[in-house]
């Protein structure tokens, strides 16, 4: 008879211990996360990420490589910040790598660049209503001796096709890859909060050189009707492309050598102050409709 109660009340804890168990991870369990998409706002250089990425509430900081993603919240809606690097091979690493782990709904590269409009001056900002690739190049055929003519190179377009573009006449065009309606529509809307300079749409040119020969830059403004250059949104927008995500590049001048403009460092942070507000807008416009 003792044993048999004391089977009972073995098996009375264990039923018990079982229940409790269930009723504590159902208590302890959070609710699932609203499974919205973040928008993603990149920045090359530390000057040109982490005064955005101090904006944000919440923030947890990933790394993968050389990348720095800094995960938080504006005004409640996903945001990541990204640290790409400089340059056209990391900024597009970066970008593929935060679209397969992220899967952003849009992405925003932004940061400072050099102008090539003479009409543009430092503070003004460049909403990139399209993005090319200036660094795509085929020289003319010139023998030994026969010296070098930059101003006779073609532009060459990687994208024409998938034979070799040096041979292939139809690569010979400038290759631009638009921005995105809607970003370019929160940006207009909120283009009155940058009081240090005036906010344009223009043409953005990316390539892994840094030009200060006037005549050069002269070259570009009138072949490809570029309003500035840097080195990283080209590379992003071809990503994006590839991928079917919503992209804008706004860039303002740090300098602009055809006017005298001179470099100011602190054009960086003026310019991530406007992205924040375009964000803002952006999330408040199209994403809470």
């Amino acid at each position: 008879m003792l044993k048999k109660y004391s089977l009972l009340a073995i098996l009375t804890v264990l039923l018990l211990s079982i229940f409790a168990g269930c009723s504590s991870s159902t208590q302890g369990k959070s609710e699932p996360e609203d499974d919205q998409d973040p928008i993603l706002v990149q920045g090359p250089m530390p000057i040109e990420a982490e005064e955005f990425a101090d904006r944000l509430d919440d923030v947890k900081e990933e790394k993968s490589g050389n990348f720095v993603f800094y995960k938080g919240t504006i005004e409640d809606y996903p945001v990541i910040v990204a640290k790409t690097g400089k340059g056209m091979e990391n900024t597009a690493a970066a970008t593929t790598l935060a679209i397969e782990k992220y899967d952003p709904i849009a992405i925003i590269n932004q940061g400072t660049s050099g102008g090539h409009d003479p009409e543009l001056h430092v503070y003004d900002i460049v909403l990139g209503e399209r993005v090319t690739n200036i660094g795509a190049l085929k020289t003319g055929d010139l023998e030994e001796g026969e010296g070098i003519e930059p101003k006779e190179w073609k532009p060459m377009d990687l994208m024409a096709s998938e034979g070799s573009a040096g041979e292939d006449p139809d690569a010979e065009n400038i290759r631009y890859y638009e921005g995105d309606q809607d970003l370019l529509a929160a940006a207009q809307a909120v283009k009155d909060t940058h009081t240090e300079g005036k906010v344009v749409e223009g043409t953005i040119g990316s390539a892994d050189v840094w030009n200060n020969e006037v005549d050069r830059i002269n070259w570009f403004h009138n072949k490809y009707g570029t309003s500035v250059e840097e080195m990283e949104s080209a590379a992003g927008a071809q990503m994006a492309k590839a991928y079917d995500v919503p992209y804008l590049g706004i860039r303002i001048l740090s300098n602009n050598k055809t006017n005298d403009g001179e470099y100011d460092p602190n054009t960086a942070a003026a310019n991530q102050e406007y992205v924040y507000e375009v964000v803002k807008q952006y999330i408040l416009t199209e994403l809470n409709e």
